[in-house]
């Protein structure tokens, strides 16, 4: 991959700290880069009455013979007479006749029900009019399905509304350690924090490298203990590294989502810059998804990063930046220099950058497990430099890209929809996927557009 020079800022990455032979931090010498309800429901019955109940309102009856006349006796010397049963049924009434006639003056039947048919007809018409008049109630769409983006956030331990530094210190900095190294004759310090109660500490590729296959590794805590540190894996590809240590007495980070991010939303950044141990610093969050290379004379990484405006210097790499509820959301990684300034080579000038929390997760998990971290790839190289797409200089074999008819000479001006300037932009994009993705490039080819789809690979690193 050619690695031509890109307009912008020179980004520098966050440079560890050289020791001189006392221990003590000597002066910063970072490495140059290129720049970068279901609703509840009432049970049944409840509150509802039982009904009709038996004996409702059900009509009482007179027996017969109620009423019924009495008789007299019967006259002196006569016999009494048998009285009349008390009740007999009615004499039958007359043959049933023909149906009786309209009555004087009254419409016959036929007109009758003509009258309720255009009343009904009538009723009607009038109805859907006042439907058609009155608009429509709003139509609530059904709830969309929840696609989960980005990993899900550990439980924070500050409440939503927190707006105070302190609290956020108070949290985190017993999790924060410095990180020191040394070997090959030379000594730097970066930062770190403790990822989990198993003792393994997150820290900046970049920060460790110095320390070689021989060299010494170590972290100190808070409260300024001295452990020794054993390299788990690291990764150049995201300039993760990952350490382990004895893990008595050791205080986890929280860890949040940085998907969930949004600009000006206000961040703090821990870590030992310039050597001083447990500084803390606030800004905002500037800008997201910022394409930036780093990780000084080694291997480079591209980084689809956070960018803030919260203090950072040479000493920071590798510690976390927090959003206000107590949580990681970056591991800090970089620094914009402008070369040539006065005094300004070095320092901070508000425009840092942090690998977002997202991939720290991934690539940790990896480390952790297996000791190596893989990154996803097309199978092609491209020039860095173009500024008009990222330009195709040269496709593998047998690759992604080629299976998907990429050939040299295309310039990807997309992917997945999302415009790319150059070759990092193209770099960092892939990256913040995960092997075995598919994502759509869209390309000029001869001066037509075209478009393809690629299923990512995946390399070490």
């Amino acid at each position: 991959m050619s690695d031509e020079g890109r307009p912008g800022p020179h980004v520098d990455p966050e440079p560890t700290i050289p020791l001189d032979p006392t221990g003590e931090p000597a002066a910063a010498q970072p490495p140059p880069y290129p720049g970068w309800g279901a609703p509840g429901w009432h049970g049944p019955g409840r509150g509802q009455p039982t009904w009709p109940g038996p004996g409702n309102a059900q009509p009482g009856g007179t027996g017969p013979g109620n009423a019924q006349p009495g008789w007299s006796g019967p006259a002196p010397g006569q016999t009494r007479p048998i009285p009349p049963p008390p009740w007999a049924p009615p004499p039958p009434g007359p043959p049933p006749g023909p149906p009786p006639g309209p009555r004087p003056g009254g419409a016959p039947w036929a007109v009758l029900i003509v009258v309720s048919l255009v009343v009904g007809l009538v009723g009607g018409l009038l109805g859907a009019v006042v439907a058609l008049a009155v608009p429509d109630a709003p139509v609530l769409p059904a709830a969309a399905p929840q696609v989960p983006t980005g990993l899900p956030a550990d439980r924070a331990p500050l409440p939503a509304a927190n707006t105070n530094v302190t609290a956020v210190a108070d949290r985190l900095l017993p999790s924060v350690v410095q990180v020191r190294v040394s070997g090959g004759g030379r000594a730097a310090t970066g930062s770190g924090f403790v990822l989990d109660g198993r003792g393994h500490v997150v820290t900046n590729a970049h920060v460790v490298r110095p320390a070689g296959d021989d060299g010494r590794i170590s972290v100190v805590l808070s409260g300024g203990e001295d452990r020794t540190a054993e390299l788990v894996g690291l990764s150049g590809a995201y300039d993760l590294a990952v350490l382990e240590v004895e893990p008595d007495r050791l205080t986890a980070a929280g860890l949040g989502s940085s998907s969930a991010l949004r600009v000006g939303q206000p961040v703090v950044a821990f870590g030992s810059p310039l050597g001083l141990n447990s500084t803390v610093t606030s800004g905002i969050v500037s800008a997201l998804e910022r394409p930036v290379t780093a990780g000084g004379s080694g291997e480079a990484s591209y980084i689809n990063a956070i960018q803030t405006d919260a203090a950072i210097n040479p000493g920071n790499s590798g510690g976390p930046l927090v959003d206000l509820r107590g949580r990681v959301v970056g591991v800090n990684s970089a620094i914009a220099t402008v070369g040539g300034s006065l005094g300004g080579q070095a320092g901070n000038i508000g425009v840092g950058f942090a690998i977002p929390i997202d991939q720290v997760r991934i690539t940790a998990r990896q480390l952790i497990r297996t000791g190596v971290a893989v990154y996803p790839v097309i199978g092609a190289n491209v020039d860095t430099g173009t500024g008009n797409g990222a330009t195709i200089s040269k496709v593998t074999s047998d690759s992604p890209a080629a299976q998907a008819g990429l050939e040299d000479g295309d310039v990807v001006v997309r992917v997945d929809g999302q415009p790319v300037a150059d070759g990092i932009e193209l770099i960092v994009e892939i990256r913040s996927h995960t092997p075995g993705d598919t994502v759509v490039i869209e390309y000029v080819r001869d001066g037509e557009r075209a478009r393809t789809q690629v299923v990512l690979g995946e390399q070490e690193g």
